[in-house]
């Protein structure tokens, strides 16, 4: 409460008395500071908790359900089966290289994050996995520049769920938690080869400009909305 209600400044608990093996309050007294925003939950704190009130379901454009919800720590091996389960041309599109695998450093930087200066959304369906697991079959996240106001984003899908709807779930609400932040632009590099992301891109409303210090690649650029 501490954390989820910064408006909350003394909570006073009394008469307590146990009852049939829980406990029952008599008396409660609170006090609360009207300026204090929402917004403002768990700012105050060295480690921001995990952000479970972001959890969600998309309905694709085939009727199929999909939970969109943070990434969490214990999910390093559902992200190494989705980075590895993607074609070599969607991790090269993804990561700009040719990656074959996470190392494990890689994992935990990808699933411990820092919900206060970054995101990671995750789509994760039950589709039947082998190992009798929900799987990953898309990942969209941003990470905090150095200005404090602006973020780097990256999007990627497995292959097979593509052109079905996840990587717009995942922006629109990555886009959502940016702008809540207090964030006032996205910003990513895609390559010019990626026609089908600078495409996706543009639908969305970003920009897209060449990227003056890489030939290759383009620059997609979004403002965001005030609070």
């Amino acid at each position: 409460m501490v954390g989820a209600l910064p408006w909350l400044t003394e909570l006073a608990l009394s008469r307590i008395a146990l009852v049939d093996g829980g406990a029952m309050v008599g008396e409660a007294r609170a006090r609360v500071e009207p300026s204090r925003r929402a917004d403002d939950a768990y700012r105050h704190m060295a480690i921001h908790p995990y952000p479970a009130n972001l959890i969600g379901t998309a309905t694709l454009r085939d009727g199929r359900v999909v939970t969109v919800r943070p990434i969490r720590p214990e999910d390093a091996e559902l992200e190494r089966e989705f980075v590895e389960g993607l074609s070599q041309q969607s991790r090269y599109f993804r990561f700009f290289y040719q990656l074959s695998e996470l190392t494990p450093s890689m994992l935990a930087r990808f699933t411990q994050v820092d919900y206060d200066r970054e995101m990671a959304l995750v789509a994760v369906a039950d589709v039947g996995h082998p190992h009798g697991h929900p799987v990953f079959v898309g990942v969209a996240r941003y990470v905090a520049n150095v200005d404090g106001q602006s973020a780097e984003f990256a999007v990627v899908v497995m292959d097979e769920w593509q052109q079905h709807g996840v990587a717009r779930a995942l922006i629109e609400r990555l886009v959502a938690v940016a702008t809540k932040r207090g964030f006032t632009q996205l910003t990513g590099a895609v390559l010019r080869a990626n026609v089908a992301m600078i495409a996706f891109v543009k639908r969305l409303g970003f920009t897209v400009a060449d990227d003056p210090d890489a030939p290759d690649q383009v620059i997609a650029t979004l403002s965001l909305a005030p609070r």
